[in-house]
């Protein structure tokens, strides 16, 4: 099974141009079942309120458990689609940096499930997320 071998400097590059960039999401660990990553709380991921906007919290959550399932699986023969999310978001960031670590919960022949926890640089609980992927066979 051909999975991604890249380094985390490669993983980043991947993003330019893409949403991930202009969210100026950094992966900071990529494991097997482990991803983690950060994002700043600035003006592109700030509501009009100050505070970091949910939609931006589940753009980081989809992407470190799309990551999650893309270095698992052989993508010659897989892809990976997100197929649901929900989440709560539970505190609030004026500043600084968030990080989200993704937990592989389930690892099915066509299904990743994933929770996803983001905490502030103190570790405060700000927003918790379940992702499922599909993986979908190539034809």
């Amino acid at each position: 099974m051909k999975k991604i071998k890249a380094t985390i400097e490669e993983l980043n590059k991947l993003n330019k141009g893409t949403m991930m960039e202009q969210l100026h999401i950094e992966y900071v660990e990529v494991g097997e079942g482990r991803i983690t990553a950060k994002m700043p709380v600035n003006e592109r991921t700030k509501q009009p309120a100050g505070i970091l906007h949910g939609g931006a919290n589940l753009a980081l959550a989809e992407t470190v458990a799309g990551l999650g399932s893309a270095v698992i699986v052989d993508l010659s023969e897989y892809e990976v689609r997100g197929s649901q999310v929900s989440a709560n978001h539970v505190g609030t960031a004026h500043s600084g940096w968030v990080i989200a670590e993704a937990i592989l919960i389930h690892r099915g022949k066509n299904t990743h499930v994933w929770n996803i926890d983001i905490k502030d640089e103190k570790g405060k609980l700000l927003s918790t997320a379940r992702i499922t992927n599909f993986l979908i066979r190539k034809i």
